[in-house]
């Protein structure tokens, strides 16, 4: 799964500067990655044979990807969430669309303010 976001977006985000872990990354790509090791973190351990990634794509654009094999056969999820004034939205592997409500829009806010408290504290504190 690529993700990839340009530097001037990064400088926009309002990150005034870099802890010395993310100025040791060598790509932009390389702090997405990082914040998606501490992303994928929020929802407990891993299983083993799991790869699973969570984080904010852009503005109002948050990801979560989680691939494993079953009986042989390669298997994936991806929720794209898309927050608008409307409402957040979940897509399913690019085709369900259903709007977050009660319990499961709880635990997505919870999950985005945990993510953004942990990339700041761990990644974008100096």
């Amino acid at each position: 799964m690529s993700r990839r976001r340009s530097l001037g977006a990064f400088k926009k985000s309002g990150r005034k500067s870099l802890s010395p872990r993310v100025r040791a990354l060598k790509t932009l790509d390389d702090q997405i990655n990082a914040e998606s090791e501490l992303g994928r973190t929020i929802f407990g351990p891993v299983p083993a044979g799991h790869q699973r990634e969570f984080f904010e794509h852009k503005k109002n654009l948050w990801i979560w990807h989680e691939a494993w094999t079953e009986f042989g056969e390669l298997k994936t999820v991806t929720i794209r969430y898309e927050v608008h004034p409307s409402g957040v939205y979940k897509i399913i592997n690019n085709s369900i669309s259903a709007k977050l409500t009660g319990a499961e829009l709880d635990n997505f806010r919870r999950a985005t303010k945990k993510y953004l408290e942990l990339i700041k504290t761990n990644l974008y504190s100096a």
